[in-house]
């Protein structure tokens, strides 16, 4: 079936319109960050960089390591902007550019988000790298898609009771993790749990400057949140996004986290390159067990 053409938009030279890339431009790894400015802090690890391309804050940067092909590419901040690149990734991925239909054989690719983030546990070591099991959304992205919730009358509603959240509030989703990809990093990060993600830096993170936030002591009820175990560990603002489109469009995703700052604590890492640096390298070396 052919898709209407106001669903895939195109720029005059033919690429997709907000990545501003042509299907032979991606890797089946793709590696993201929020920040365009961390993009080469990883390239630079390459053994060889064959493509370095920029429109907006998507900048990508195509490169072998350890003869594994990677894509590198810059997201922006918030799911909003995670539901362009990951909806982009696929379409390059899947869909005919010129005839917009689909490709007879479906491609998956490898997603795998290195972002910073801020624990809600004073037991969280900082410097500590996480990798997120499950994502719930605070944000709302997709409920805007069609699915099945299987958290919905287990992990949504003990949380939704557990914060006293009614509809009209806050409607949470969650996705969990692709299983093999969180195998193969769990080797070497042995830290995991639930990330929460935010639609927003300030408020929905429990920062009031000068406006009264509306749920008082949020990061405290978190914390003592349990499901099946399991604690929310982190907050950030593109997990749960990444990893319900990566869920509905069969792509395989996974986010790891630098802990740059505990919430709890109020302290904050000293030397946050270094963090994301050793986060870089160790997840590069993983990436050829992919």
């Amino acid at each position: 079936m052919k898709i209407d053409k106001t669903n895939i938009i195109l720029n005059t030279d033919g690429s997709i319109y907000h990545l501003g890339l042509f299907p032979n431009e991606i890797n089946e790894i793709i590696l993201t960050v929020g920040d365009p400015d961390r993009v080469k802090f990883i390239s630079r690890h390459f053994d060889s960089i064959n493509l370095k391309k920029q429109k907006r804050e998507f900048l990508i940067h195509n490169g072998v390591y350890k003869r594994i092909p990677i894509s590198v590419i810059s997201t922006g901040i918030g799911t909003g902007n995670i539901d362009i690149v990951i909806n982009e990734l696929d379409i390059l991925s899947n869909i005919n550019l010129k005839t917009g239909r689909r490709n007879n054989e479906e491609k998956k690719l490898n997603i795998i988000r290195l972002g910073t983030s801020a624990s809600i546990h004073s037991e969280i070591e900082l410097e500590t790298i996480l990798l997120s099991e499950l994502a719930i959304g605070f944000d709302n992205l997709l409920n805007f898609y069609s699915y099945q919730n299987e958290y919905k009358n287990s992990l949504i509603l003990k949380l939704k009771k557990h914060l006293n959240f009614s509809d009209n509030n806050i409607n949470p989703y969650a996705f969990h993790c692709n299983i093999s990809l969180f195998n193969t990093f769990s080797k070497t990060f042995k830290n995991s749990g639930i990330t929460l993600t935010n639609p927003g830096f300030y408020g929905p993170q429990s920062r009031s400057v000068r406006i009264p936030l509306k749920f008082e002591n949020l990061n405290s009820k978190l914390n003592s949140f349990n499901y099946s175990g399991k604690k929310i560990t982190n907050l950030d603002m593109e997990t749960s996004g990444i990893y319900g489109l990566c869920k509905l469009l069969n792509h395989k995703s996974l986010s790891i986290n630098a802990i740059l700052a505990n919430r709890i604590t109020g302290a904050f890492v000293e030397n946050p390159d270094k963090t994301i640096d050793d986060m870089i390298e160790q997840t590069l070396n993983l990436v050829e067990s992919i």
